[in-house]
């Protein structure tokens, strides 16, 4: 009996050796063995006012290769009536074409960060605006 808990405690230390071994074993797509992915980076960001009246600017904002900035008009989310929903699917559709645009050259959508900011006058809002930023990366 002795004989045969050695012989399988040998059997079982053995196997845990043999799995424990493999189990460190580098895979072969192992990022070491792997090329080196450079990526590049494109941004817009999108400014939605909030000013009642449509008295406020909202842009889509580029930075072409050269460095300049291009601006793309958006609708205000008001008018002289108050809030104007058709604005705001106009926006939504404008900046969903661009998002596809991108898409369509190989633009991978990697993050988009949002943000807004109230403006404040005598304690009063007096309006505000939305930015949201769109970053994407493609590999070169």
């Amino acid at each position: 009996m002795k004989e045969v808990i050695k012989t399988f405690s040998v059997a079982a230390l053995s196997a845990i050796i043999v799995m424990g071994a493999f189990s460190f074993k580098p895979a072969a797509n192992d990022t070491a063995t792997q090329q080196h992915v450079v990526y590049e980076y494109k941004q817009f960001s999108t400014i939605e006012s909030v000013i009642p009246g449509g008295m406020g600017r909202s842009r889509i904002l580029t930075t072409d290769d050269n460095g300049q900035m291009i601006e793309k008009d958006l609708k205000n989310f008001y008018s002289m009536v108050g809030i104007n929903f058709g604005n705001i699917a106009n926006n939504d559709r404008a900046i969903v074409d661009r998002i596809n645009q991108y898409s369509n050259e190989g633009w991978e959508l990697m993050q988009v960060s949002t943000g807004s900011h109230a403006q404040h006058s005598d304690g009063n809002s007096s309006g505000g605006l939305f930015i949201t930023r769109y970053l994407f990366k493609r590999a070169k």
